[in-house]
């Protein structure tokens, strides 16, 4: 009996961190590693998946930071879950960058062009922070293909007005405190401490909406 009460608080010692990684990867808790959105809605029609909404702007660092370690997390994403990148509008150079995301999307290069906007932006300086124009988006995605007015036709089109007010609306109603942020089904924006926390969390409730799918 003595021997026990001298190993119990080693043992303590050892369960206690068990248990609380343990919780951390089964049950995320609201407040400390998502918020309830409330205005709940996703930000396209479910049609059976799980969405999992980053918003991010170009010409955040912190997004381009977390983009290695999101497009890796993606690609491990199962079939029931459809991510989807949405670029926040804030104004000025937020909105000039959200409209040339739409573009590339509208001109087929988003997918080989998303990450290098990033390093164009923070590494390499081949794009303007401020006031880019629209020739100089131009002439950075006719690198993928694009034929400069095909690509400005696209900047400039209904669609893409209508696609960043969209993403507007979308983060305005989640009420995003900055970027990148991630939510899970228009229901959940997630919180914690890193990007790894982040996606630890995402996945977390990406497998409370399936549970909860099955039981319907």
């Amino acid at each position: 009996m003595t021997y026990f009460l001298r190993l119990f608080p080693l043992l303590l010692a050892l369960l206690l961190p068990l248990t609380a990684c343990a919780a951390d990867g089964t049950a995320p808790v609201e407040g400390r590693d998502y918020e309830l959105i409330a205005e709940p809605g996703p930000f396209a029609p479910l049609a059976g998946k799980i969405e999992v909404v980053e918003v991010f702007g170009y010409p955040c660092i912190h997004c381009a930071h977390f983009e290695p370690l999101l497009e890796a997390w993606v690609a491990r994403l199962p079939a029931d879950v459809r991510f989807t990148a949405v670029p926040a509008a804030f104004g000025g150079h937020w909105d000039a960058y959200a409209r040339a995301f739409y573009a590339a999307e509208q001109t087929a290069v988003l997918k080989r062009s998303h990450a290098d906007v990033f390093k164009a932006l923070h590494e390499r300086g081949s794009l303007p922070m401020q006031n880019v124009s629209p020739d100089e988006l131009a002439t950075f995605y006719a690198a993928y293909g694009v034929q400069p007015q095909r690509y400005t036709d696209a900047l400039r089109s209904e669609q893409t007005d209508a696609r960043v007010k969209a993403a507007r609306a979308f983060a305005m109603r989640v009420r995003v405190p900055g970027t990148p942020a991630l939510v899970v089904n228009g229901k959940y924006l997630v919180k914690g401490r890193s990007f790894e926390d982040q996606l630890r969390i995402a996945g977390a409730l990406v497998e409370r909406e399936r549970a909860a799918a099955r039981r319907r």
